[in-house]
């Protein structure tokens, strides 16, 4: 069987409804009074608070307004921060915001970069913009073709540099993120990566069967587990206005009982944490809801699917 048919036909043997409710026994889990349940990372020996910070919940922000919500989040308990360069200024805006708690915070970045070449140029750039001497976790950026996949891994792929910078001591665990189930299935076979971001929400997995192969290969290599796209509806509607929520690429979930639905379905898996969308005021929500945030009963998993069989999904595999 040709690899590419090979992926494809895996991701797709594992009907969505099989794998949820899922056990959440393997994750060590700690709450603290007041603060954002931390959960342990796959097998890094970290714990990550279970709502992230998404760097561009600072983008455009003012220097004293990403001060701000930096601060909100940390007192919150939040200690997981993710950025990019794809994100604007996030990185400008995030680094010296950040800089007072970097000692105390988990902090990720990415790369769209495939080669080698690129993804070192991008690295040290981002470097100097986090203000940082190192990165806690170093990703593979939205990877969504096999094609992607061959180059990052391939001769002279971004892969060589994330190598070369974990023996340098300028990140210390890698990982990914994807847009596609088949990419997402062929990094995990050809690479012991130590996380993987991917969109884990209730409309794709009941809706779109994207997902649960995913996750399930994920668990079965104890990686750590991140989520995207929890409090995503769906596409936008079209003729929809969009302008209330300009960072939003999709329709997020805007009312309390659906963010806090979105939440809870992402965090009854497995997951470590979930990075709410980039609009602050839908951050500010989420870290409010987070206190309340608990696993899924039964009857509250029949009723989601239902839900989700009804709209359309931002994502199919």
């Amino acid at each position: 069987m040709k690899r590419r048919k090979f992926v494809i036909s895996a991701a797709s043997a594992i009907p969505a409804i099989t794998l949820f409710p899922a056990d959440l026994s393997g994750m060590t889990r700690e709450t603290a009074r007041g603060k954002i349940e931390k959960r342990s990372l796959g097998r890094t020996g970290e714990m990550l608070s279970f709502i992230g910070f998404g760097g561009i919940v600072v983008m455009n922000a003012t220097p004293d307004d990403a001060f701000a919500r930096v601060r909100m989040a940390i007192d919150a308990g939040v200690n997981y921060f993710d950025v990019a360069p794809s994100y604007g200024d996030a990185e400008i805006r995030l680094g010296p915001a950040l800089e007072p708690f970097r000692k105390d915070v988990f902090l990720a970045c990415k790369t769209t970069e495939r080669t080698k070449e690129g993804a070192r140029r991008e690295l040290e750039q981002s470097l100097k913009n986090m203000r940082t001497g190192h990165f806690d976790l170093y990703q593979h950026h939205a990877v969504t073709t096999l094609e992607d996949v061959d180059t990052l891994l391939g001769p002279g792929g971004a892969m060589e540099t994330f190598l070369e910078a974990r023996n340098e001591g300028k990140i210390r665990f890698i990982g990914f993120s994807a847009h596609s189930v088949e990419a997402a299935m062929a990094l995990m076979v050809r690479f012991d990566f130590d996380t993987i971001l991917f969109p884990f929400n209730y409309a794709t997995w009941n809706a779109g069967n994207f997902g649960p192969q995913v996750m399930a290969r994920a668990k079965e290599k104890n990686m750590g587990i991140l989520a995207l796209k929890a409090m995503a509806r769906g596409p936008w509607p079209e003729g929809a206005d969009r302008s209330a929520y300009p960072k939003c690429w999709y329709e997020p979930l805007i009312s309390e009982e659906d963010i806090t639905m979105g939440l809870r379905f992402t965090l009854s898996h497995p997951v470590t944490a979930a990075i709410p969308p980039g609009d602050e005021g839908l951050f500010r929500q989420a870290l409010t809801l987070g206190h309340n945030l608990k696993p899924l009963d039964q009857s509250e998993v029949i009723s989601i699917r239902e839900k989700a069989l009804k709209g359309v999904p931002l994502f199919r595999s």
